[in-house]
Protein backbone atom coordinates (compact mmCIF):
# COMPACT_ATOMS: atom_id res chain seq x y z
CA UNK A 1 0.00 0.00 0.00
CA UNK A 2 8.75 1.46 -3.22
CA UNK A 3 11.62 2.88 -2.77
CA UNK A 4 12.35 6.09 -1.81
CA UNK A 5 15.52 7.80 -4.61
CA UNK A 6 16.65 11.82 -4.47
CA UNK A 7 16.21 13.21 -7.75
CA UNK A 8 15.69 17.23 -8.77
CA UNK A 9 13.19 15.88 -11.51
CA UNK A 10 11.05 12.64 -10.90
CA UNK A 11 8.39 11.09 -13.00
CA UNK A 12 5.92 8.76 -10.83
CA UNK A 13 4.51 7.25 -13.50
CA UNK A 14 7.54 5.55 -14.78
CA UNK A 15 7.56 2.00 -14.07
CA UNK A 16 3.85 2.51 -14.16
CA UNK A 17 3.71 3.89 -17.17
CA UNK A 18 6.26 0.05 -18.67
CA UNK A 19 3.32 -1.91 -16.74
CA UNK A 20 0.67 -0.30 -18.74
CA UNK A 21 2.64 -0.47 -22.19
CA UNK A 22 2.62 -4.58 -21.51
CA UNK A 23 -1.34 -4.42 -21.77
CA UNK A 24 -3.05 -3.26 -25.25
CA UNK A 25 -6.40 -2.31 -23.65
CA UNK A 26 -4.82 -0.35 -20.22
CA UNK A 27 -2.62 1.92 -22.85
CA UNK A 28 -5.35 3.17 -24.18
CA UNK A 29 -6.87 3.52 -20.93
CA UNK A 30 -3.57 5.14 -20.04
CA UNK A 31 -3.47 7.37 -23.35
CA UNK A 32 -7.48 8.38 -23.35
CA UNK A 33 -6.52 10.84 -19.96
CA UNK A 34 -3.36 12.38 -21.48
CA UNK A 35 -1.64 11.73 -18.53
CA UNK A 36 2.13 13.07 -19.10
CA UNK A 37 5.00 12.46 -16.35
CA UNK A 38 4.80 15.31 -13.90
CA UNK A 39 7.91 16.58 -12.60
CA UNK A 40 8.63 17.76 -9.15
CA UNK A 41 11.41 20.48 -7.95
CA UNK A 42 13.35 19.90 -4.62
CA UNK A 43 13.79 22.79 -2.76
CA UNK A 44 17.81 23.83 -2.61
CA UNK A 45 19.16 24.46 0.91
CA UNK A 46 19.58 28.57 0.68
CA UNK A 47 17.73 30.30 2.47
CA UNK A 48 15.37 32.12 0.80
CA UNK A 49 11.65 33.87 1.11
CA UNK A 50 8.26 33.43 -1.53
CA UNK A 51 5.04 34.56 -1.46
CA UNK A 52 2.45 32.05 -2.48
CA UNK A 53 -1.20 31.76 -2.97
CA UNK A 54 -2.14 28.75 -1.70
CA UNK A 55 0.34 26.59 0.04
CA UNK A 56 -0.96 22.79 0.59
CA UNK A 57 1.22 20.77 3.70
CA UNK A 58 1.80 16.82 3.18
CA UNK A 59 1.34 15.32 -0.40
CA UNK A 60 -0.23 12.14 1.00
CA UNK A 61 -3.64 11.38 -0.05
CA UNK A 62 -5.49 14.31 1.42
CA UNK A 63 -2.82 17.15 0.15
CA UNK A 64 -2.37 15.56 -3.67
CA UNK A 65 -6.34 14.94 -3.91
CA UNK A 66 -6.76 18.45 -2.58
CA UNK A 67 -4.39 19.95 -5.14
CA UNK A 68 -6.06 17.79 -8.13
CA UNK A 69 -9.37 19.14 -6.91
CA UNK A 70 -8.30 22.98 -7.01
CA UNK A 71 -6.10 22.18 -10.54
CA UNK A 72 -9.22 20.87 -12.35
CA UNK A 73 -11.08 24.18 -11.33
CA UNK A 74 -8.10 26.29 -12.62
CA UNK A 75 -6.56 27.30 -9.05
CA UNK A 76 -3.10 26.38 -8.80
CA UNK A 77 -1.51 25.69 -5.40
CA UNK A 78 2.36 24.65 -4.38
CA UNK A 79 2.36 21.05 -2.27
CA UNK A 80 4.95 20.72 0.52
CA UNK A 81 6.68 17.51 1.33
CA UNK A 82 9.14 16.81 3.58
CA UNK A 83 10.28 13.33 2.35
CA UNK A 84 12.23 13.04 -0.93
CA UNK A 85 9.86 11.78 -2.99
CA UNK A 86 6.18 10.56 -2.61
CA UNK A 87 6.03 8.21 0.21
CA UNK A 88 4.66 5.18 -1.91
CA UNK A 89 5.19 2.98 0.95
CA UNK A 90 2.73 1.27 2.73
CA UNK A 91 0.09 -1.48 1.64
CA UNK A 92 -3.20 -0.87 0.33
CA UNK A 93 -6.53 0.30 1.72
CA UNK A 94 -10.43 -0.23 0.24
CA UNK A 95 -12.21 2.58 -1.43
CA UNK A 96 -16.13 2.46 -1.14
CA UNK A 97 -18.24 3.75 -3.70
CA UNK A 98 -18.26 7.54 -2.11
CA UNK A 99 -14.00 7.36 -2.93
CA UNK A 100 -14.32 6.36 -6.14
CA UNK A 101 -16.94 9.11 -6.90
CA UNK A 102 -14.24 11.33 -5.80
CA UNK A 103 -11.76 9.62 -8.22
CA UNK A 104 -14.25 9.73 -10.60
CA UNK A 105 -14.76 13.51 -9.88
CA UNK A 106 -11.11 14.38 -10.43
CA UNK A 107 -10.56 12.38 -13.71
CA UNK A 108 -9.17 9.43 -12.41
CA UNK A 109 -11.27 6.83 -11.61
CA UNK A 110 -11.24 4.82 -15.04
CA UNK A 111 -7.82 4.75 -14.90
CA UNK A 112 -7.60 3.29 -11.44
CA UNK A 113 -9.88 1.08 -12.06
CA UNK A 114 -7.93 -1.00 -14.69
CA UNK A 115 -5.13 -1.84 -12.05
CA UNK A 116 -7.19 -3.17 -9.71
CA UNK A 117 -9.92 -5.82 -8.85
CA UNK A 118 -13.60 -5.02 -8.08
CA UNK A 119 -14.81 -6.95 -4.84
CA UNK A 120 -18.02 -8.88 -4.72
CA UNK A 121 -18.53 -9.55 -1.07
CA UNK A 122 -17.96 -10.17 1.72
CA UNK A 123 -17.20 -13.68 3.87
CA UNK A 124 -17.07 -13.61 7.73
CA UNK A 125 -15.84 -16.67 9.64
CA UNK A 126 -14.76 -17.67 13.12
CA UNK A 127 -10.57 -18.36 13.91
CA UNK A 128 -11.77 -21.93 13.48
CA UNK A 129 -12.76 -21.60 9.74
CA UNK A 130 -16.73 -21.77 10.61
CA UNK A 131 -18.87 -19.52 8.25
CA UNK A 132 -20.92 -17.04 10.18
CA UNK A 133 -22.22 -15.31 6.81
CA UNK A 134 -21.72 -14.06 3.65
CA UNK A 135 -22.38 -10.84 1.66
CA UNK A 136 -22.93 -9.87 -1.75
CA UNK A 137 -22.61 -6.01 -2.27
CA UNK A 138 -24.67 -5.53 -5.08
CA UNK A 139 -27.36 -7.29 -3.62
CA UNK A 140 -27.26 -4.81 -1.02
CA UNK A 141 -26.77 -1.84 -3.16
CA UNK A 142 -26.75 -2.02 -6.64
CA UNK A 143 -24.33 1.09 -6.86
CA UNK A 144 -21.84 0.15 -4.43
CA UNK A 145 -18.24 -0.25 -5.62
CA UNK A 146 -15.43 -1.68 -3.51
CA UNK A 147 -12.00 -2.24 -4.50
CA UNK A 148 -8.98 -2.65 -2.81
CA UNK A 149 -6.12 -0.39 -4.36
CA UNK A 150 -2.46 0.22 -3.45
CA UNK A 151 -1.70 3.38 -1.93
CA UNK A 152 1.84 4.06 -3.81
CA UNK A 153 -0.14 3.62 -6.75
CA UNK A 154 -2.89 5.90 -5.54
CA UNK A 155 -0.42 8.93 -4.75
CA UNK A 156 1.25 8.21 -8.25
CA UNK A 157 -1.77 8.70 -10.27
CA UNK A 158 -3.07 11.90 -8.03
CA UNK A 159 0.76 13.80 -8.50
CA UNK A 160 0.44 12.94 -12.22
CA UNK A 161 -2.64 15.33 -12.23
CA UNK A 162 -0.46 18.26 -11.12
CA UNK A 163 1.53 20.55 -13.21
CA UNK A 164 5.26 20.35 -13.26
CA UNK A 165 7.01 21.71 -9.92
CA UNK A 166 3.80 21.92 -8.07
CA UNK A 167 5.40 19.27 -5.44
CA UNK A 168 8.24 20.36 -3.79
CA UNK A 169 10.08 17.93 -1.86
CA UNK A 170 12.91 17.84 1.09
CA UNK A 171 10.26 20.89 2.33
CA UNK A 172 9.57 19.67 6.26
CA UNK A 173 7.85 22.42 8.03
CA UNK A 174 9.69 23.86 10.98
CA UNK A 175 7.33 26.67 12.07
CA UNK A 176 4.16 28.00 11.13
CA UNK A 177 3.40 31.57 12.04
CA UNK A 178 1.48 35.05 11.29
CA UNK A 179 3.12 37.57 9.86
CA UNK A 180 2.52 41.35 9.59
CA UNK A 181 1.02 41.46 6.58
CA UNK A 182 -1.80 38.95 7.33
CA UNK A 183 -0.63 35.87 5.57
CA UNK A 184 0.74 32.93 7.37
CA UNK A 185 4.56 32.40 7.56
CA UNK A 186 5.67 28.89 7.04
CA UNK A 187 9.15 28.13 7.90
CA UNK A 188 11.03 25.27 6.68
CA UNK A 189 14.19 23.21 8.16
CA UNK A 190 15.94 24.28 5.08
CA UNK A 191 15.72 27.86 6.29
CA UNK A 192 13.37 28.95 3.05
CA UNK A 193 10.46 31.22 4.40
CA UNK A 194 6.63 30.90 2.58
CA UNK A 195 4.11 34.11 2.88
CA UNK A 196 1.11 31.83 1.71
CA UNK A 197 -2.55 33.96 1.52
CA UNK A 198 -4.09 30.04 2.23
CA UNK A 199 -2.66 27.32 4.06
CA UNK A 200 -4.05 23.92 3.74
CA UNK A 201 -3.11 21.66 6.36
CA UNK A 202 -2.98 17.76 5.01
CA UNK A 203 0.25 16.84 7.10
CA UNK A 204 -1.40 13.23 8.57
CA UNK A 205 -2.34 12.26 11.63
CA UNK A 206 0.69 13.86 13.81
CA UNK A 207 -0.22 17.30 12.09
CA UNK A 208 2.29 20.23 13.55
CA UNK A 209 -0.74 22.52 11.80
CA UNK A 210 -3.62 21.02 14.19
CA UNK A 211 -1.30 21.30 16.97
CA UNK A 212 -0.59 25.47 15.91
CA UNK A 213 -4.65 25.39 15.69
CA UNK A 214 -4.83 23.83 19.22
CA UNK A 215 -6.26 20.36 18.57
CA UNK A 216 -5.05 17.87 20.94
CA UNK A 217 -2.83 14.49 19.91
CA UNK A 218 -4.91 11.44 18.22
CA UNK A 219 -5.88 9.02 21.10
CA UNK A 220 -4.82 5.14 20.96
CA UNK A 221 -8.12 3.13 20.89
CA UNK A 222 -6.11 0.50 22.73
CA UNK A 223 -5.80 -2.02 19.51
CA UNK A 224 -2.94 -2.28 16.79
CA UNK A 225 -2.72 -3.77 13.33
CA UNK A 226 -0.19 -5.60 11.69
CA UNK A 227 -0.74 -5.01 7.58
CA UNK A 228 1.27 -6.48 4.61
CA UNK A 229 0.49 -7.14 1.06
CA UNK A 230 0.91 -10.88 -0.30
CA UNK A 231 2.23 -11.57 -4.12
CA UNK A 232 1.61 -14.20 -5.98
CA UNK A 233 4.11 -13.53 -9.24
CA UNK A 234 1.89 -16.59 -10.98
CA UNK A 235 -1.45 -15.18 -9.66
CA UNK A 236 -3.11 -15.47 -7.03
CA UNK A 237 -6.03 -17.89 -6.06
CA UNK A 238 -8.59 -15.93 -4.00
CA UNK A 239 -12.42 -15.04 -5.19
CA UNK A 240 -12.41 -11.35 -5.10
CA UNK A 241 -14.40 -10.71 -1.88
CA UNK A 242 -13.58 -9.34 1.38
CA UNK A 243 -13.03 -12.10 3.73
CA UNK A 244 -12.97 -11.52 7.85
CA UNK A 245 -12.36 -13.79 10.83
CA UNK A 246 -12.96 -13.06 14.24
CA UNK A 247 -11.16 -14.67 17.80
CA UNK A 248 -11.25 -13.26 20.74
CA UNK A 249 -9.63 -10.24 21.48
CA UNK A 250 -8.04 -10.72 17.95
CA UNK A 251 -9.47 -10.49 14.29
CA UNK A 252 -8.39 -10.61 10.73
CA UNK A 253 -8.63 -10.09 7.56
CA UNK A 254 -7.75 -10.49 3.39
CA UNK A 255 -8.78 -8.96 0.54
CA UNK A 256 -7.60 -9.57 -3.59
CA UNK A 257 -6.29 -6.11 -4.51
CA UNK A 258 -5.31 -7.29 -8.05
CA UNK A 259 -4.41 -10.63 -10.10
CA UNK A 260 -1.13 -10.93 -8.15
CA UNK A 261 -1.46 -9.11 -4.60
CA UNK A 262 -3.77 -9.92 -1.72
CA UNK A 263 -3.94 -7.35 1.07
CA UNK A 264 -4.45 -8.85 4.68
CA UNK A 265 -4.50 -6.87 8.45
CA UNK A 266 -4.37 -8.80 11.76
CA UNK A 267 -5.71 -6.33 14.49
CA UNK A 268 -5.02 -7.25 18.25
CA UNK A 269 -5.62 -5.86 21.92
CA UNK A 270 -2.92 -4.03 23.83
CA UNK A 271 -2.75 -1.78 26.59
CA UNK A 272 -0.30 0.40 25.16
CA UNK A 273 0.99 1.12 21.49
CA UNK A 274 4.66 -0.68 22.15
CA UNK A 275 7.97 0.24 21.05
CA UNK A 276 8.20 1.04 17.46
CA UNK A 277 9.60 -2.08 15.47
CA UNK A 278 10.95 -1.66 12.15
CA UNK A 279 12.85 -4.77 11.61
CA UNK A 280 10.24 -6.70 9.01
CA UNK A 281 11.70 -10.21 9.97
CA UNK A 282 10.04 -9.77 13.71
CA UNK A 283 7.35 -7.98 12.79
CA UNK A 284 6.18 -11.20 10.33
CA UNK A 285 6.71 -13.31 13.30
CA UNK A 286 4.75 -11.58 15.91
CA UNK A 287 2.18 -11.60 13.38
CA UNK A 288 2.50 -15.00 12.75
CA UNK A 289 2.29 -15.86 16.34
CA UNK A 290 -1.15 -14.15 16.91
CA UNK A 291 -3.13 -16.63 14.57
CA UNK A 292 -0.84 -19.41 14.56
CA UNK A 293 -4.02 -21.74 14.66
CA UNK A 294 -6.36 -20.23 12.27
CA UNK A 295 -7.42 -20.77 8.88
CA UNK A 296 -4.19 -22.22 6.73
CA UNK A 297 -4.69 -19.76 3.95
CA UNK A 298 -4.53 -16.88 6.09
CA UNK A 299 -1.39 -18.55 7.30
CA UNK A 300 0.20 -19.26 3.74
CA UNK A 301 -0.85 -15.52 2.49
CA UNK A 302 1.33 -14.00 5.71
CA UNK A 303 4.20 -16.69 4.13
CA UNK A 304 4.28 -15.19 1.21
CA UNK A 305 4.23 -11.81 2.26
CA UNK A 306 7.50 -9.72 1.30
CA UNK A 307 8.61 -8.32 4.50
CA UNK A 308 9.41 -5.09 2.99
CA UNK A 309 5.54 -4.59 3.04
CA UNK A 310 4.54 -5.37 6.82
CA UNK A 311 4.11 -2.88 9.16
CA UNK A 312 2.84 -2.48 12.54
CA UNK A 313 0.34 0.78 13.40
CA UNK A 314 -1.23 1.86 16.31
CA UNK A 315 -4.60 2.76 15.87
CA UNK A 316 -5.95 6.35 16.88
CA UNK A 317 -8.21 8.62 16.68
CA UNK A 318 -9.77 12.35 17.35
CA UNK A 319 -13.27 13.41 18.40
CA UNK A 320 -14.20 16.36 17.31
CA UNK A 321 -17.15 17.00 20.11
CA UNK A 322 -19.43 20.39 19.34
CA UNK A 323 -18.12 23.75 21.15
CA UNK A 324 -15.19 22.24 22.36
CA UNK A 325 -13.11 20.93 19.49
CA UNK A 326 -11.34 23.61 17.69
CA UNK A 327 -12.64 24.74 14.76
CA UNK A 328 -11.29 23.34 11.18
CA UNK A 329 -9.52 26.66 10.11
CA UNK A 330 -8.59 29.94 11.64
CA UNK A 331 -8.12 32.94 8.99
CA UNK A 332 -6.73 31.36 6.57
CA UNK A 333 -5.45 27.92 7.45
CA UNK A 334 -7.50 24.67 7.50
CA UNK A 335 -7.34 21.09 8.18
CA UNK A 336 -8.08 17.88 5.47
CA UNK A 337 -8.29 14.58 6.06
CA UNK A 338 -6.42 12.83 9.05
CA UNK A 339 -4.60 16.08 9.81
CA UNK A 340 -8.32 17.05 11.34
CA UNK A 341 -10.58 13.74 11.66
CA UNK A 342 -8.15 11.10 12.23
CA UNK A 343 -10.71 7.68 12.68
CA UNK A 344 -9.82 4.14 12.88
CA UNK A 345 -10.02 1.88 9.61
CA UNK A 346 -13.12 -0.16 11.34
CA UNK A 347 -15.43 1.49 8.25
CA UNK A 348 -12.68 1.66 5.40
CA UNK A 349 -13.94 5.54 5.31
CA UNK A 350 -10.03 7.06 6.67
CA UNK A 351 -9.09 7.36 2.97
CA UNK A 352 -12.97 8.04 1.27
CA UNK A 353 -13.38 11.02 3.80
CA UNK A 354 -9.98 12.56 3.08
CA UNK A 355 -11.34 12.32 -0.72
CA UNK A 356 -14.54 14.03 0.05
CA UNK A 357 -13.09 16.78 2.11
CA UNK A 358 -10.70 17.55 -0.71
CA UNK A 359 -13.27 18.04 -3.51
CA UNK A 360 -16.11 19.81 -0.73
CA UNK A 361 -12.87 22.07 0.01
CA UNK A 362 -12.08 22.75 -3.52
CA UNK A 363 -15.26 23.44 -4.77
CA UNK A 364 -15.80 26.53 -1.61
CA UNK A 365 -12.06 28.17 -1.98
CA UNK A 366 -12.61 27.87 -5.56
CA UNK A 367 -15.82 29.90 -5.62
CA UNK A 368 -14.58 31.88 -2.98
CA UNK A 369 -11.49 33.30 -4.67
CA UNK A 370 -12.88 34.03 -8.47
CA UNK A 371 -16.20 35.67 -7.06
CA UNK A 372 -14.76 37.75 -3.86
CA UNK A 373 -11.40 37.02 -2.54
CA UNK A 374 -12.30 38.73 1.35
CA UNK A 375 -15.29 35.47 1.17
CA UNK A 376 -12.38 33.17 1.52
CA UNK A 377 -12.36 32.81 5.47
CA UNK A 378 -16.31 32.05 4.97
CA UNK A 379 -15.84 29.21 2.46
CA UNK A 380 -13.17 27.53 5.04
CA UNK A 381 -16.01 28.14 7.80
CA UNK A 382 -18.55 26.78 5.23
CA UNK A 383 -16.77 23.57 3.89
CA UNK A 384 -16.52 22.68 8.38
CA UNK A 385 -19.69 23.31 8.23
CA UNK A 386 -20.52 20.49 5.75
CA UNK A 387 -18.42 18.43 6.67
CA UNK A 388 -18.74 17.85 10.24
CA UNK A 389 -21.96 16.30 10.50
CA UNK A 390 -20.58 13.58 8.47
CA UNK A 391 -17.15 13.23 9.62
CA UNK A 392 -17.83 13.13 13.33
CA UNK A 393 -20.42 10.58 13.51
CA UNK A 394 -18.42 8.46 11.30
CA UNK A 395 -15.69 8.97 13.80
CA UNK A 396 -17.18 7.40 16.52
CA UNK A 397 -18.98 4.60 14.56
CA UNK A 398 -15.83 3.43 13.44
CA UNK A 399 -14.56 3.30 17.03
CA UNK A 400 -17.57 1.65 18.34
CA UNK A 401 -17.63 -1.12 15.63
CA UNK A 402 -13.39 -1.69 16.68
CA UNK A 403 -14.49 -1.96 19.92
CA UNK A 404 -16.79 -4.74 19.94
CA UNK A 405 -15.39 -6.82 17.29
CA UNK A 406 -11.95 -6.55 19.65
CA UNK A 407 -13.88 -7.62 22.86
CA UNK A 408 -12.48 -10.82 24.30
CA UNK A 409 -15.09 -11.76 26.30
CA UNK A 410 -16.21 -15.91 25.88
CA UNK A 411 -19.87 -15.05 26.53
CA UNK A 412 -19.85 -11.94 24.00
CA UNK A 413 -18.08 -13.32 21.35
CA UNK A 414 -20.36 -16.04 21.40
CA UNK A 415 -23.33 -13.88 21.34
CA UNK A 416 -21.46 -11.90 18.20
CA UNK A 417 -20.88 -15.38 16.08
CA UNK A 418 -24.20 -17.08 17.59
CA UNK A 419 -26.47 -14.71 16.98
CA UNK A 420 -25.77 -11.12 16.16
CA UNK A 421 -23.41 -11.76 13.14
CA UNK A 422 -25.52 -14.57 11.15
CA UNK A 423 -29.61 -13.69 12.24
CA UNK A 424 -29.24 -9.45 12.87
CA UNK A 425 -26.44 -7.89 10.44
CA UNK A 426 -27.70 -6.16 7.71
CA UNK A 427 -24.89 -4.72 5.53
CA UNK A 428 -27.49 -2.35 3.43
CA UNK A 429 -28.05 0.00 6.38
CA UNK A 430 -24.52 -0.70 7.42
CA UNK A 431 -22.57 0.90 4.12
CA UNK A 432 -25.16 4.02 4.15
CA UNK A 433 -22.63 5.82 4.78
CA UNK A 434 -20.83 5.28 1.82
CA UNK A 435 -23.70 7.19 -0.04
CA UNK A 436 -21.82 10.59 -1.40
CA UNK A 437 -22.78 12.55 -4.19
CA UNK A 438 -19.53 14.41 -6.11
CA UNK A 439 -20.05 16.01 -9.93
CA UNK A 440 -17.25 15.84 -11.91
CA UNK A 441 -14.97 18.67 -11.10
CA UNK A 442 -14.06 21.66 -14.41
Amino acid sequence: MLSAHPFLQYSPFLSTTTRLLESKSKTKTFLSYKITPARFIICSSSVQSQKQDIVIVGAGIAGLATAVSLHRLGVESVVLEQAESLRTGGTSLTLFKNGWRVLDAVGVGDYLRTQFLEIQGMVIKTEDGRELRSFKFKEEDESQEVRAVERGILLETLANQLPPDTIRFSSKLAKIDRSGSGETLLKLTDGTQLYAKIVIGCDGIRSPIATWMGFSEPRYVGHCAFRGLAFYPDGQPFEPKVNYIYGRGVRAGYVPVSPTKVYWFVCYNSSTPGPKITDPSVLKKQTGELVKNWPQELLNIIDVTPDDTIIRTPLVDRWLWPNTSPSASTGRVVLVGDAWHPMTPNLGQGACCALEDAVVLARKLASAIKSEPTSVENALKSYETERWPRIFPLTIRANLVGTLLQLDNPLVCSVRNNIVIPKVVRLGPILEHTNFECEPLS
